[in-house]
This record gives C-alpha cells, sequence and structure tokens, in this order.
C-alpha cells in the first residue's frame, strides 16, 4: 500500500504504462512522503466501452477512474493536490481527459497492508514520516 488503481478504456504499448507507472510513484513517494518501495501502481485495461459515467446532459460517457488505496492520515488538501498531480501525469503519458478522469482514494490503517519484503505491514502513516531514498 499505497495501490493505485487506474481504469481506462482503451489500449496503451507496454513501456507508456511503464512510463506511466514509474511517473505516477515517484508523484505519490514525493508528495506523501513515503517509501516508493511500497507503491503498486496498476493499469487496468477493460476495453473500448467498458467504463462509463453519466455526464453533462445525462449522456453517458467513457471515462477513466484512479483509485488510491492510501494509509489513512492525509488532510484532505493534501489528497486534492495528490489527486490533481496524478491526474497530470495520466493526462500527460496517456493523453486523458481531465473532465472524464476521476480520482477516489480509500483510506487504510498500516495493519491492513503487508509488505513481506518491507518487514510485515506498514507503520501507521505519521506527519513527520520521511520516504527513504525515492
Amino acid at each position: 500500500m499505497p495501490y493505485l488503481q487506474l481504469d481506462v478504456n482503451d489500449s496503451y504499448p507496454a513501456q507508456q504504462k511503464k512510463q506511466l507507472a514509474a511517473r505516477m510513484a515517484q508523484t505519490y513517494a514525493d508528495m506523501m512522503s513515503v517509501d516508493i518501495r511500497r507503491i503498486s501502481i496498476v493499469i487496468r485495461e477493460c476495453g473500448a466501452g467498458s467504463v462509463w459515467r453519466t455526464v453533462d446532459g445525462g449522456e453517458v460517457e467513457p471515462v477513466s477512474v484512479l483509485m488510491c488505496d492510501i494509509r489513512r492520515g492525509r488532510t484532505p488538501e493534501l489528497r486534492m493536490e495528490v489527486a490533481k498531480a496524478l491526474c497530470r501525469d495520466c493526462i500527460e503519458v496517456l493523453g486523458l481527459r481531465e473532465d472524464r478522469l476521476n480520482v477516489e482514494f480509500t483510506q487504510h490503517s498500516g495493519d491492513e497492508m503487508y509488505h513481506p519484503t518491507l518487514g510485515g505491514y506498514s507503520p501507521e502513516w505519521s506527519a513527520g514520516e520521511v520516504a527513504p531514498d525515492s
């Protein structure tokens, strides 16, 4: 944890997805002061016509959704800034439309995230946490 899950309607080359994953991981690690090794990212290509939302005028349109499972404790203001930055990454690398991209956060306690290579459960997040060499 964190676990960032981007659902998209299109298909992208592996290198482009790798570029986005690296960029999102760095953005998240820098802004949320977290060890970059804890971040998992999935770019889920759901296929054309798979992710929808009702938009202006009640019309159903294809969209993308970024779900962010994170440790609880960050302020709403920080989460908003992170959401905006992650959206920029998605827009710049995949060309997604800002008005068709949603970000949702689900917050968890540290003991809901197990990382065997990092010693087990994640610690609870604290304002003084510093990420090791992200």
